[in-house]
């Protein structure tokens, strides 16, 4: 019975690494092409954006969302290393907390945009990040 507990204990936190993982990645990358690429993302979004009420927000609204990609990617990866180390996951949902309010605003602003493929798109990642803090949960 100690070795099923293990293994399940293991399973578990092997699922929770993988996950916050993948959310760390997704972040990152997406923050620092928006920081690197700044001038051609604020052009396409601008242009994006043109016909909608966001349309005056958008380097502000630009600006809110690479800072919380970047935090969100930060808070789990750092997760990674608590998780492992000291088996806490607070900072690891409080990054996969901050991927779901990036992801919840990108979703708007495709809505608004009416660009439903795009928003559709993000449907897979929102599930994944609410997925691991349902995992991330039993840790507490």
């Amino acid at each position: 019975m100690l070795l099923f507990i293990n293994f399940s204990e293991t399973l578990l936190l092997t699922a929770q690494i993988l996950t916050v993982l993948f959310i760390a990645i997704l972040f990152l990358q997406s923050g620092f092409d928006k920081m690197v690429n700044k001038k051609e993302n604020l052009d396409w979004l601008t242009s994006h954006f043109s016909n909608s009420p966001f349309k005056n927000s958008v380097p502000f609204l630009f600006t809110i969302i690479t800072v919380i990609e970047i935090l969100s990617g930060i808070l789990s990866l750092i997760g990674i290393v608590f998780l492992i180390l000291e088996r806490s996951s607070i900072l690891a949902i409080l990054g996969t907390l901050f991927a779901s309010l990036a992801l919840i605003a990108l979703f708007l602003g495709q809505r608004i945009a009416k660009d439903y493929e795009g928003a559709q798109s993000l449907v897979s990642y929102f599930i994944l990040s609410i997925l691991t803090l349902l995992l991330l949960v039993y840790n507490m």
